[in-house]
């Protein structure tokens, strides 16, 4: 640091913090404005007749959209796509930030983009635009003959049809060559070029008819936007000769291909025609498809299915004798047992039986069916008719397919003696089953029968879910297992017997209810309470829902020290605590516990007599101008945020370093009186080195210590310049009491065919991106309206401490642009702080200038701090749009002023309208398969799987 900022640190103890009354005081909060402006590679912004803002980019191009807003306090500023939710595309360090930046935007990613900013006061404000993403895609030609008049050579004597279709924003405009010549209706008597009704843009069509020779040829369709955002045109060629044919192929394969796991399966196909020779590729959708296009028809196709061997777990059961109602296995009744096999392919699956391991054939008594593949394939019954104690015994169903190569499955059945249907209880105690959140639960139903059947689980309540989101579960030994049981979960569940793997008869069933016990729901979970010494504080903790409902007690505690227990009231839903007054020993951690059965909620409040954090006004330009050559000044401005909420802030600690340096050096600024809400403080930093930026940090200070700290930066700005191009057009804002406003705007100001021979064709420089500000004639806007851009505020600094006895001068100058025949009054006008009334226009010109650009300049001697306005007042009619660009203001007497300056404005100072005096001060899981394509020169793409 160097030794004059050092001593510019010594100097800062010895300012005082400025001060305003309680009417200025309220005057400094001020509800949300916005305004969105742009800095991205925008091809044009259009101001439309509906007062829709466009803004259009090239695909590929980054999109910076900034959000201005005024405001105090600082407004939250979020980005939407639309006008509720946030757009998925943006990068998430956009949403929430004055700018918006989506990099290499997409043609899908156009649209409407909302702006809306709030900081509390009034309602929030919104501004939108809508983002026009332009783009041209290389076109595509396909070629067709009449329907219904294809012989043996396919383009002999025929009408030719080329189409050509290429997706752009905006619309494409199509234009036709044959070689070199350039294709136009009525050109050719053989040729035709129009639109189909059915579609939207334009001409695209080239149609021959009935062919000649000379129409074989080299046909080029161009495409083009215009050179709109510098889309170049894009063309594509089609060759027609005598040989062009549509595509043919061969799919040299069966169909559908049966084949095992793991098995190499190759697919060939072939082109047996086309010119231009087609182009393979395969689509897999569920089958596999070899597709040959070459633009010339429609696009060949063949087909097949690959089908992959394999059994699935099969499943049994038993149905006692069919013509009767008994459940039970009777000797001299009939057993029917059923086996069921899922198989791929079905056609291929084979049943054989076993009785204790020995091949059972159908015979008169031991029935063997299999149902039909095309009714209910994957099915066998083994009927056992008159049943003797000779055939007790395991039989084994044997499932295999024709192909081999799979391995077979088998299923045994026990047919004996013990063989019962099942039965389903809910062991004694295990319903209802009382659990707490979180834990791990085991409902059970036991099961008695042999076979053991599956147990099927579902919720009593039909629509509601199981815990893994299934409708139903299996079980195997009849437990249904709940890990981390939650709230949710608590209703009746129903087991039931499945005819799977058992015996075929009415399901068997049960209910066992589940009661999950959970802690207190409360609200606050925490809170941060300040207040000031002395002060009483009351802290709320609400039940919002529990299990059991009946709240057993609660407990207040500060840093784990308990201060009240007591049984919470069946009557309410809360309990309070009070502390009287805050002393020291009172600032800390309070939890209230609140405690069931199940556990405890948890309330926290953080009691601090910690200040507020400060607020730097927010789009205040304010540096403070110094003619010396080597340091500048800065007015620091900023508003405390509940200042009487704590204890009376007695000091702030303002610490500032350079940019780029670890050291900060750090002052008290006393203050001595209390500070009302939105009461504005200034307090100036001098000695500042030139060019160098600066990061301030501001503490409040309390009887409690230091409170929150706030942050920001102070860069020089000594030499005031603005081209509109960026940032918030360097804090100039619209003044409220005029008739209309200004519009920051880039090339033509409005479409010409509504306000022709008016306003500039570009920016000061000739750049059709360049930026300028200008005022919109057009409707509404009527004689003699005004509109007026007002400057931030510049600051005078005193050369001696008894005020300014011989004012500085600054140079104050422009750009402007007034042509047409409608043009009005452009005024620049200087506004002092303090005047009651504003002096007349320092600068004044009216009436067509011509077509360009001229430059005003004049030297202004402000004895205060000040704002310079400039103001468009409209003329007669609609050509009259005043545009202004490149403002600079410059410490010294102008040098060389521009000879077309009104005489009237440097030499009178007229009482001025009183509408300036309302000029304000302050600114506002899955299976995969790998796909290779070949081309071989014989043109056979093969596809191996």
């Amino acid at each position: 640091m160097s030794s004059r900022l050092a001593s510019a640190f010594i100097n800062l103890r010895s300012k005082s913090t400025g001060r305003t009354s309680s009417a200025e005081a309220s005057s400094q909060q001020a509800p949300p404005t916005v305004r969105i402006i742009h800095s991205g590679h925008a091809c044009n912004v259009e101001e439309e007749r509906h007062t829709e803002r466009v803004y259009t980019i090239r695909e590929g191009e980054t999109l910076e959209l900034t959000c201005l807003v005024t405001g105090h306090p600082r407004p939250q500023i979020r980005w939407t796509k639309t006008a509720g939710s946030v757009s998925d595309r943006f990068q998430d360090s956009s949403v929430f930030n004055e700018t918006l930046h989506i990099a290499k935007i997409l043609r899908t990613q156009g649209g409407r983009y909302y702006c809306k900013a709030e900081n509390g006061l009034g309602s929030p404000a919104i501004k939108s635009i809508r983002v026009d993403v332009y783009y041209l895609d290389d076109p595509v030609v396909t070629v067709h003959q009449s329907i219904g008049e294809a012989k043996e050579q396919f383009y002999y004597e025929r009408t030719v049809f080329l189409r050509c279709v290429a997706n752009s924003n905006p619309p494409v405009r199509y234009s036709w060559h044959r070689g070199r010549e350039v294709l136009t209706q009525g050109s050719d008597k053989g040729v035709e070029i129009y639109e189909p009704f059915f579609t939207q843009g334009e001409t695209k069509i080239l149609k021959l008819k009935n062919l000649r020779p000379q129409d074989y040829a080299n046909y080029s369709c161009i495409a083009s936007v215009r050179n709109v955002c510098g889309i170049p045109d894009r063309s594509v060629i089609f060759r027609l000769t005598n040989k062009t044919a549509s595509p043919s192929i061969k799919l040299l394969v069966e169909d559908p291909i049966v084949v095992n796991p793991g098995q190499t399966v190759s697919l060939v196909c072939i082109t047996t025609g086309g010119e231009p020779p087609p182009t393979l590729t395969w689509d897999e959708a569920g089958i596999y498809s070899c597709v040959a296009s070459n633009n010339v028809g429609n696009p060949a196709k063949k087909s097949t299915t690959i089908v992959v061997r394999a059994l699935k777990k099969g499943r049994f059961w038993i149905t006692p004798d069919p013509y009767h109602n008994d459940d039970n296995i009777q000797i001299g009744r009939e057993v029917k047992i059923s086996c069921q096999v899922e198989a791929t392919p079905p056609e291929e699956l084979t049943f054989s039986w076993l009785k204790n391991g020995r091949a059972l054939r159908s015979s008169e008594r031991m029935v063997i069916t299999q149902t039909d593949p095309d009714i209910s394939p994957g099915t066998t019954n083994l009927d056992i008719i008159d049943l003797k104690f000779t055939d007790f015994g395991t039989y084994t169903c044997v499932a295999a397919l024709k192909g081999g190569g799979i391995p077979e499955i088998s299923i045994d059945v026990n047919i004996s003696s013990t063989t019962v249907p099942p039965n389903l209880t809910v062991p004694r105690g295990k319903s209802p089953l009382v659990a707490r959140e979180g834990d791990t639960v085991e409902l059970e139903c036991l099961v008695s029968g042999k076979p053991k059947p599956i147990i099927l689980w579902s919720r009593a309540d039909k629509e509601a879910p199981m815990p893994d989101g299934s409708m139903q579960m299996e079980s195997y030994d009849g437990v249904l297992r709940i890990v981390n049981v939650s709230r949710e979960m608590t209703g009746s569940y129903r087991c039931q017997t499945s005819q799977y793997n058992g015996f075929n008869v009415k399901p068997r069933e049960a209910v066992v209810e589940l009661i999950v016990q959970y802690p207190p729901t409360v609200e606050p979970v925490y809170m941060e309470l300040r207040q000031g010494l002395g002060r009483p504080v009351v802290m709320t903790c609400r039940v919002l829902r529990a299990h059991p409902s009946r709240v057993l007690r609660f407990e207040w505690l500060l840093s784990n020290r308990l201060l009240h227990a007591g049984a919470f009231d069946a009557q309410k839903d809360e309990t309070e605590y009070t502390i009287r007054s805050l002393n020291r020993d009172g600032w800390g951690e309070y939890t209230c516990n609140v405690i069931n059965e199940a556990g405890a909620g948890k309330c926290t409040f953080q009691v601090t007599g910690k200040a507020y954090p400060p607020e730097f006004y927010y789009d205040t330009y304010s540096p403070l101008w110094q003619n010396r050559p080597r340091v500048f000044d800065f007015k620091l401005q900023w508003t405390q945020m509940n200042p009487n909420a704590v204890d009376r802030i007695v000091a702030y600690r303002l610490g500032f370093r350079q940019m780029g340096l670890q050291r900060w050096w750090e002052q008290e600024i006393p203050v001595d009186r209390t500070i009302n809400k939105g009461e504005l403080m200034t307090h100036n930093l001098t000695d500042l080195v030139k060019p160098e930026s600066y990061e301030v940090r501001l503490t409040p200070i309390t009887r409690f210590g230091e409170g929150d700290s706030t942050i920001r930066i102070v860069t020089y700005s000594g030499e005031f310049h603005c081209s509109f191009e960026e940032e918030p057009i360097c804090m100039f804002t619209q003044d409220k009491n005029d008739d209309f406003d200004w519009t920051r705007h880039s090339a033509a100001t409005r479409d010409t065919k509504y306000t022709p021979n008016t306003g500039p064709a570009g920016d000061r420089s000739g750049s059709k991106q360049g930026f300028y500000m200008y005022i919109e004639t057009s409707r509404p806007r009527k004689e003699g309206d005004q509109a007026r851009l007002v400057s931030p505020f510049f600051n005078v600094a005193p050369k001696n401490p008894y005020g300014i006895t011989n004012p500085p001068a600054y140079c104050f100058g422009f750009y402007y642009h007034m042509y047409g025949k409608h043009i009005g009054t452009l005024n620049a006008l200087l506004k002092q702080k303090g005047q009651t009334t504003s002096e007349g226009p320092v600068w004044s010109l009216s009436g067509n200038q011509g077509d360009r650009w001229k430059q005003a300049k004049v030297s202004i001697h402000p004895t205060a701090s000040f704002q310079v306005v400039l103001e468009g007042i409209r003329g007669p009619g609609i050509e009259g749009d005043i545009a202004i660009d490149d403002v600079m203001l410059e410490e010294g007497e102008c040098r060389d002023p521009p000879p077309n300056l009104s005489s009237k404005a440097l030499s009178c100072i007229l009482p001025y309208m009183a509408a300036m005096h309302h000029l304000g001060d302050d600114p506002p899981g899955r299976s995969e398969v790998t796909l290779h394509s070949v081309i071989s020169e014989a043109n056979i793409q093969t596809l191996r799987l």
